[in-house]
């Protein structure tokens, strides 16, 4: 699962109904979101909160629109709120969490000002641009631009060693491109090939708006095109790139050197205060190409592609002019948003971009309840032993690697709700009158704190999304679920709600997040994190047959004629969507056995697991995002993302009464199940 966080929302069931079937403070399924007119056995994507699509369609400033991100858009107005409150004072201590976080806002909101500087905060960097003569001056400013996370042609951050994972490394990573991915550049399918004619007017703009004449910046688009192109056609494609195996290639700095001459690194790791011991390169054949172009690319088009990677990453900041340039081909036409989200929301998002523990630990006081915290982890508790017992009952693995999956089970670190020790950001300048560079001093700040874990022991405590966030993640090389307060509101998480509608999402939810553990990446990792091979040879092709059972299911869905999922891109969450599925409903069966589950508005405890789990996942998304993500999102679609799973399940059949030959229910011989 990915970013945007989750707010309470306004519970709709009407309590006189509730009360004569169970107790008041029990909330079923959303009734009103269900389409009646549509067999639950045939479409249950429709079925379970079609109605609710039809009567809200997607806000123009959204790509997506659902309960889910909808209360996600709803918990921006609590931090809205939660900022005005303390934008009331002006005498806060100066380094203080309120001094932030309220300065951050409160220059972030002043258009005016922002407007009438136009492209000036950034021209002192593009005049140091301009002003490289040597190879020594350009890799110096490659290293400003990296300390703003502006990661021109290659980047370097911290993480944990796949080899040793008790310890931070260095990784060398490509990067520096302007469209969202390699296949941009170079496939000759329709969708990209208007993406690039539409990408070099608009790189054209964006330097006229920064001080380009219109002759010129038409011949720096064409400038950064040629040579990012260059960089995608050296990189490994998004498929590749979900096997750990092929970005693992650790090096000593002393090869790394060999192997890109033209970059000094002793300097640069000096100057970025990393140790010289070894790193990962996540691709060698890319830093050979970025090698070729050092050294024979004229320092005139390496001056024009950081002016591109600057302008690129500082716009959205920028006045007016710019940043609608910039939203209106990167959210308008690549996403199909059809305006901007209101100043307060993006500034609220930059805030909890940059100062994200700051502005968490106001979140979690005002809005995230002990008893929610305390809910969840019962269930995460209770989603664990299911995994337990489902590892246990396979019938095609051998005893010698269940025994090693029980033993990384066992070492699962769940987090829950934000972090027990809270980054500390008073180092951090903010003024506030003075927004980009309280931008530009958020970034920095975040560079450094990474960089200074590089060479010491991974700090087990940090956590990797803001406590607002609604979203969840599995770190294979920590072996930890996290779980931000942000996704613990509804529709995904309500302690007033029923355990079979709590099961059936935020369950699944703790239930994928876990079985992220066990898919085609998670797999390759041992109970120590470490990248190491645990099954035996028999057990893997075994495991290797029932993932590419369900790589085949997903091939075959389509978002538009002759654009499908690929199979291998979304096949980690989507053995993660069905292990999640069936283990939720494992815990949920023994939860029902201690607490007797009631039904509600006619709709048995087994029928509201399943129509929670459609009405979390029920996202209505524009055929722009649909196209992004189909390219290189290793989700699928909403839709694909309810019938994909449910209908490999025998217990969604039979719940809902559906014959063998109805949409829903795939033959025994194409069933996928792999945990």
């Amino acid at each position: 699962m990915r970013k945007t966080s989750l707010a309470l929302l306004l519970l709709l069931s009407a309590t006189s109904l509730l009360a004569q079937t169970a107790p008041p403070a029990q909330r079923g399924v959303y009734v009103e979101d269900i389409d009646k007119s549509v067999n639950a056995c045939t479409n249950f994507f429709d079925y379970a909160n079609g109605a609710w699509r039809a009567a809200n369609p997607i806000p123009p400033s959204m790509q997506r629109w659902s309960r889910r991100w909808s209360a996600g858009e709803q918990s921006k107005e609590q931090l809205k709120t939660l900022l005005d409150d303390v934008s009331k004072r002006h005498d806060w201590p100066k380094g203080s969490v309120d001094q932030q976080i309220s300065d951050f806002y409160g220059a972030c909101m002043d258009q005016t000002a922002i407007d009438k500087l136009g492209s000036k905060p950034i021209q002192p960097w593009l005049k140091d641009i301009d002003a490289i003569k040597t190879n020594a001056q350009l890799q110096k400013m490659i290293e400003r631009l990296h300390q703003v996370q502006v990661f021109a042609a290659f980047g370097v951050v911290g993480t944990p060693d796949n080899h040793n994972p008790e310890m931070v490394i260095a990784r060398v990573f490509a990067s520096g491109l302007g469209l969202p991915d390699r296949d941009y550049y170079l496939k000759p399918e329709k969708r990209f090939a208007d993406a690039r004619e539409k990408y070099l007017p608009h790189v054209a703009k964006m330097f006229e708006l920064t001080g380009t004449s219109p002759a010129a910046a038409k011949k720096a688009a064409q400038t950064v095109f040629d040579f990012e192109k260059r960089l995608a056609e050296a990189r490994l494609d998004r498929v590749l790139m979900r096997d750990p195996k092929q970005t693992d290639h650790k090096h000593t700095v002393n090869a790394l050197q060999k192997m890109t001459p033209h970059i000094d690194w002793s300097r640069y790791l000096d100057d970025a205060g990393i140790p010289k011991n070894d790193l990962n390169i996540d691709q060698p054949e890319y830093m050979g190409v970025l090698e070729k172009e050092l050294r024979s690319t004229p320092l005139s088009t390496w001056r024009t592609y950081l002016r591109w990677q600057l302008i690129n990453a500082m716009a959205s900041q920028l006045s007016s002019p710019i940043a609608e340039e910039d939203f209106a081909f990167n959210e308008k036409y690549l996403g199909g948003a059809k305006e901007m989200k209101p100043r307060w929301k993006r500034c609220v998002e930059s805030d909890d971009q940059l100062l994200g523990e700051a502005l968490g630990q106001r979140y979690v006081e005002r809005y995230f309840p002990a008893e929610a915290k305390a809910r969840m982890q019962e269930m995460v508790k209770n989603l664990l032993s299911s995994m337990g017992d489902t590892i246990r009952g396979l019938d095609w693995m051998s005893a010698e690697t269940k025994t090693k999956a029980l033993e990384k089970l066992s070492t699962f670190n769940p987090k829950v709700g934000y972090p027990d020790k809270w980054i500390d950001y008073s180092s951090v300048a903010i003024a506030p009158n003075a927004h980009l560079q309280n931008v530009l001093a958020g970034l920095k700040f975040g560079t450094t704190d990474d960089r200074t874990q590089i060479g010491k022991p991974v700090d087990r405590g940090r956590w990797g999304m803001t406590p607002p966030t609604s979203n969840a993640y599995y770190n294979p090389s920590l072996n930890e679920i996290v779980f931000p307060a942000g996704i613990l509101t509804p529709p995904a998480f309500d302690v007033n709600a029923t355990d079979a509608v709590n099961y059936g999402s935020i369950g699944v939810v703790i239930g994928h997040e876990i079985s992220h553990g066990f898919d085609d990446q998670g797999a390759q990792f041992d109970a120590q994190g470490r990248l190491h091979n645990w099954w035996t040879a028999a057990d893997l092709a075994r495991f290797k047959e029932r993932t590419q059972c369900v790589s085949d299911q997903f091939e075959g869905y389509f978002i538009e004629p002759g654009v499908h999922h690929t199979g291998k891109l979304v096949l980690g969450e989507s053995i993660g969507d069905l292990a999640g599925a069936k283990i939720a409903w494992l815990a949920f069966q023994k939860a029902k056995a201690a607490h007797p589950a009631p039904t509600i508005d006619g709709f048995t405890p087994e029928q509201q697991f399943f129509i929670a789990w459609g009405q979390f996942r029920g996202d209505e998304t524009r055929i722009e995002a649909q196209r992004l993500m189909v390219q290189g999102d290793p989700h699928p679609v909403a839709k694909w993302r309810v019938i994909g799973p449910l209908s490999n399940l025998p217990e969604f059949a039979q719940t809902f009464g559906c014959p063998a030959n109805a949409e829903m229910v795939r033959p025994a011989a194409t069933r996928c199940s792999v945990w």
